[in-house]
Order: C-alpha cells, then sequence, then structure tokens
C-alpha cells in the first residue's frame, strides 16, 4: 500500500472535479445569488429618494446643491414617478410598494439560491460517499490492519459532512458576501467616495483578525477530527465487544477510556469555539463603528448639503446590509478551514493506492486447480514477521491437502497468499501455470471460495448470508443443497423464519458452530475449482464434524481442496499431508509415509486417537 504525495495542491482542490460534474446547477445558483443582491441594493436608493422628497417638504428646507447618482432601474422609475405627476401621498405609497417589490423579489431569488447550491451539496456529498466507499473497498488487507474501523467511519461521516458545509453553505455565503459587498461598495463609491473610504476604513482590521484566527482553527480542527475519530473507534469497539466487557466485569473501566477521549475532544472542542467567538464580536465592532462613522461624517455634509440626509440614509441602510455578509466572512471562512482539515484526511485514504491490485497485464484466466508454490517467502509489512520460509509445494487439480501446524506457524498466512491478499517479497505462486499476480483479480477470487478462520456474517437473512458470493440471487433449491452439504440445513428450518430468520450483527443470534457452518454453505453454493477450509470445524462437536467431513468428501470429488486445521480428520482421505513449523515445510506426505516416518505428525495423531478413546 502507497500513498501518493499531496503536492502543491491545497486538499479542497481535489473538489474541483465535483463542481465541473455539477457546473449547471453552480453557475445558475450563482447567478440567483447575483439577482436576488441586484434587487437589495435598490432598494436603499429608493428609500433615499423617498427621504430627500420628504425633507425638502419641511419647512425652511434647503434647495439641493447636487443631483444624486442612481442605478439605471431606480433612475427609470423615479424619472417615471415624477413625470405621473403622483401626489405626495400615492407617491410614497408607490415607493413603498416598490420597495416591498424588490423584497419579494430577493426573496424569490434567494429561495431559488438555496435550492440549487444546497441541493448540489448534497449530491456532492452522495457521490464523495460513494467514492470514498468504493476506494476503501480497493485497499488491501494491510491497510484494515494498520487502521482502525471508527476512524475509516468518521472521514466517511463526519469528515465528509464538514467539506459538505463547504460545497454547500460555506460556497453560497461566500459568494453572496462578496456580490453583496460588491454592489453596496459599488453603489457608495459612486454616491461618495470620500465618505464610502471613511466609513470602510475599519474592514482592514477585520482581514487581519480573519487571517490569524483562520490559521488558528485550522490546526484546531484537525486536532479535533483526528480525537473524534479516536472516540468513534473507543465507541465502536466497546459496542463490537461488550459481551467480552461484560463478561470481564470491566464496564466501568471502559467508562473510564470512554471519558478520558470524550473530555479530550471537548476540551479542543471548546477550545475552538472560544477561538470562533472571537469573530462575532469583532463583526460586530468593526459594523458599529462604520455606522458611527457614517452618521458622524454624513451628518457634517448634510449641514452644508440637505440632499446628504438621503445618501446618509442610504449609507446607514448598506451598512446594516453588509453586517450579515461580513459577519458570516468569519464563520464561512471556520466552515472552509474545518473542511480544509476533513478533505486533507479524507485525501489520506484516497491518495492512498492499494499493494494489491490487478497489474497492466493482467487478465482473466479460468482456474484450473493445479496449484504451485515456488520458493515462496513472505514477511508481513506491518510486524516484521517472517511467515512463510522459502515455502514449496505442488497441487495437481482434484487433490485434496490438508495443512497442519501450531498456532503461527504460518497455515493461515498460506491462504491469504493463495487468495493474494498479500503478495510474497520471494518466489511466486501459480495456478495452471499463471503467475496468480498476472490474474484478473476479481475474475480470480470469483472462482475461489475462502472459509476464514474469523467467520464473519452480516446483519442479514439467513438466505442472503449464504448466496452472498454469487452475482444474482441463489434458486431455493441451490440455497438448501449448499446447506445440507454444511449440515445446517436441518437447524435452519428450526428457526422461526427458516431462511429469512435475521442474523444478529456479525451472526450474534447464532452458536460459534451454526456461525462456521453458514460460512462453509456460503462458500460452496459458488461451486468454486479451488476450496480453502481455514480451521472452520473448531466450534463444532465431533459428531457434527464426523458428518461434515462425510458431506466435503462428496462435494469436493473433482475439485482443488486445502484443508487447514489443527486436528487430523482420519475418515477424509487427503492426497498430501503438509505440516508446517514456524513458516517452514517440516514435513510432507500422505498418511502412511507420516506414520512411517514417526515425527511430528505421527505424534499428534497418537495423541488426538488417545484423546478420542478417552472420550467415548
Amino acid at each position: 500500500m502507497t500513498a501518493l504525495p499531496l503536492g502543491g495542491m491545497t486538499p479542497l482542490s481535489s473538489l474541483r472535479k465535483y463542481f465541473w460534474k455539477y457546473r449547471v446547477r453552480f453557475i445558475v445558483g450563482t447567478l440567483f445569488v447575483v439577482f436576488s443582491n441586484y434587487f437589495a441594493v435598490l432598494a436603499p436608493q429608493i428609500t433615499g429618494f423617498v427621504v430627500n422628497l420628504v425633507q425638502q417638504r419641511l419647512p425652511g428646507a434647503r434647495p439641493v446643491a447636487s443631483k444624486p447618482v442612481h442605478d439605471v432601474l431606480v433612475h427609470r422609475f423615479i424619472t417615471w414617478v415624477q413625470s405621473a405627476q403622483f401626489s405626495f401621498g400615492w407617491l410614497i405609497a408607490v415607493c413603498s410598494l416598490t420597495i416591498l417589490l424588490l423584497a419579494i423579489l430577493r426573496g424569490i431569488f434567494m429561495f431559488f439560491m438555496r435550492q440549487t447550491i444546497i441541493v448540489m451539496s448534497r449530491h456532492i456529498e452522495y457521490d464523495q460517499k460513494n467514492e470514498i466507499f468504493k476506494h476503501y473497498q480497493r485497499l488491501d488487507t494491510n491497510f484494515y490492519k494498520t487502521h482502525s474501523t471508527g476512524d475509516l467511519m468518521n472521514r466517511m461521516t463526519e469528515d465528509v459532512s464538514r467539506v459538505r458545509m463547504y460545497t454547500g453553505p460555506a460556497i453560497m455565503y461566500l459568494i453572496n458576501l462578496v456580490t453583496l459587498i460588491g454592489f453596496c461598495v459599488m453603489n457608495m463609491l459612486r454616491k461618495d467616495v470620500s465618505l464610502t473610504l471613511y466609513v470602510l476604513a475599519p474592514l482592514p482590521l477585520l482581514a487581519i483578525t480573519i487571517y490569524f484566527v483562520n490559521s488558528i482553527i485550522n490546526k484546531k480542527s484537525e486536532r479535533i477530527q483526528a480525537l473524534l475519530s479516536d472516540l468513534t473507534t473507543n465507541a465502536q469497539e466497546s459496542y463490537s465487544g461488550i459481551r467480552v466487557i461484560k463478561s470481564f466485569v470491566q464496564e466501568k473501566a471502559m467508562l473510564g477510556f470512554f471519558t478520558r477521549n470524550s473530555e479530550a475532544y471537548k476540551k479542543n472542542a471548546v477550545s475552538l469555539a472560544r477561538v470562533e467567538a472571537i469573530y462575532f464580536p469583532s463583526m460586530a465592532l468593526m459594523i458599529g463603528l462604520s455606522t458611527l462613522v457614517t452618521i458622524l461624517i454624513g451628518g457634517v455634509q448634510a449641514l452644508h448639503d440637505s440632499s446628504k440626509i438621503g445618501l446618509i440614509v442610504e449609507f446607514v441602510i448598506y451598512i446594516n446590509m453588509l453586517t450579515f455578509p461580513v459577519s458570516a466572512i468569519g464563520w464561512t471562512a471556520s466552515m472552509i478551514q474545518r473542511a480544509s482539515a476533513s478533505q486533507r484526511r479524507i485525501n489520506e485514504f484516497l491518495l492512498t493506492e492499494p499493494t494489491i491490485a490487478n497489474l497492466p497485464e493482467a487478465q482473466q484466466v479460468k482456474v484450473s486447480g493445479d496449484i504451485v508454490f515456488d520458493a515462496v517467502n513472505f514477511i508481513y509489512p506491518h510486524t516484521g514477521i517472517n511467515a512463510v520460509k522459502q515455502f514449496s509445494l505442488r497441487i495437481t487439480k482434484g487433490e485434496k491437502v490438508l495443512v497442519l501446524g501450531r498456532t503461527g506457524s504460518g497455515k493461515t498466512t498460506l491462504a491469504q497468499l493463495l487468495l493474494r491478499f498479500y503478495d510474497p517479497q520471494e518466489g511466486k505462486i501459480t495456478i495452471g501455470g499463471n503467475d496468480i499476480r498476472t490474474m484478473d483479480l476479481k475474475s480470480f477470487r470469483d472462482q475461489v471460495s475462502y472459509v476464514q478462520q474469523d467467520v464473519f456474517l452480516f446483519s442479514d437473512t439467513v438466505r442472503d448470508n449464504i448466496s452472498f458470493g454469487l452475482a444474482s440471487p441463489a434458486s431455493e433449491e441451490r440455497v438448501t443443497e449448499a446447506a445440507a452439504f454444511a449440515s445446517v440445513h436441518k437447524e435452519i428450518q428450526g428457526f422461526a423464519k427458516g431462511y429469512e430468520t435475521m442474523i444478529g450483527e456479525r451472526g450474534v443470534t447464532l452458536s460459534g458452530g451454526q456461525k462456521q457452518r453458514i460460512s462453509i454453505a456460503r462458500a460452496l453454493i459458488k461451486n468454486p475449482e479451488i476450496v480453502v477450509f481455514d480451521d472452520c470445524l473448531s466450534a463444532v462437536d465431533a459428531k457434527t464434524e464426523h458428518v461434515i467431513i462425510g458431506n466435503l468428501y462428496r462435494y469436493l470429488h473433482d475439485k482443488t481442496a486445502i484443508i487447514i486445521t489443527h486436528r487430523i480428520f482420519s475418515s477424509f482421505p487427503f492426497h498430501k499431508i503438509v505440516v508446517l513449523d514456524n513458516g517452514e515445510l517440516l514435513e510432507m506426505g500422505s498418511h502412511e509415509e507420516l506414520m512411517a516416518a514417526n515425527g511430528y505428525y505421527a505424534e499428534l495423531y497418537r495423541l488426538q486417537l488417545t484423546e478420542e478413546k478417552a472420550e467415548v
């Protein structure tokens, strides 16, 4: 497994493909934002016009010294109402209705703005979760041995959720504040350049504050997400291992462990909240200063030019309109920083390439069953343990091979190398003369069944668990036949809903023996060319084991089978018996040959025979 470098890319730049995919929604949503804010900035100009009209009718009013500058639409509206010769009351009413109409138009475009951009973010969230899940399934076994399930889940849920806040609300508010500030500042500059500069003077202080606070938020956000992953992992392991916790009476200890993790998360989250709390008072202070400057300087100007009264009203409205977008700068920047931290964590996995993958020359090959281990040497990359040492073995199509050995002798490693969960550092494994590294992984594994030592069943029906490895739903006859071969059919019929019985998480509602036999049925229903059983009968009694062995002998008559176990199945006539010790081939031969050699196998066989006689 290799991690690709991020290079000079910012984490959020990896989202460009999604914005391009939904570019129509994004562009239309941006236009809705522009239209919404355009209609918003027209209302203050009409308000200023009305205020000037009222001021001119007051006793002692001075003549207007300068002609106000208006937007094109506002200018046409004012020209129209003046030419219509409305009475003063009707003129005020028409202007009021126009302001109401502008507010309605702004609201309509705001609705469509959210319907396009926020919905777009939900589509991106859906695509991103699918992309992550698909990539998780590509990653190899070693990856899952070095990463916790809780962390994997957290990156798909919490991190993707934070990224969605960027692709939706943050983008929307960013476009909104840029366009609204742009329109407001443009109109203010057209009215009075000097007053605009005075009003906007406090804003550079705001920009400096945002820059420094954002850097702090980014660091704290990454730390919080890492702590949340630890917390999720702790909870997930506690739920999965609840029976072990209860049996060892460790509820208090696990609660203490969870509390410590939760406390660390809380402290960092509170610390981040305190930093973010600097934003909003800062915004309110800067807006308050701008409003104060507007009234102060505008009031002085109004003493010399009465037309400035309407201007002051316009500027105060503009400043108040800027209150939310300017205050949203902090909120938006915070969402962007958090999304950047989360996307960086997501990219760590998305940019990780599995070491076990199809080579460019990989082809779909019909598996024949002729297996050759040629001087295979394998060291686990995450522990450095040399599990298999210069191992060689030839298995002819249709042969049944028993692999024996003590715990840690490398038996399971052989099975995982054969299924290509790992690649050996030295030597090679061939099937039908083809190196398995040149075979298409999906096609190859479709033709091989593997019953793992650690049985895993899904939270689904018995039927669906048995037919899990099939591309299409299996017939009733095929499912029951596989269950019968695994000697579990009669027990399934005894369940309340038979094959439609729901199995609890990881098969918790079943006994250990039932889980093993259902997993055997799941392997047999595929009708594979090669079957690998890895200590899959450890939880069944001797009588049931004898029945299953007899069924397997009939089922496997024309198939290649490798059975890995700690016990000797004396009733099953194996073509070869392989004995491993510390990753090396200790003994190999038929039952008669190994008994004559009087080595480890013979000793184990006599010991097992003695135990069976004692049980009888």
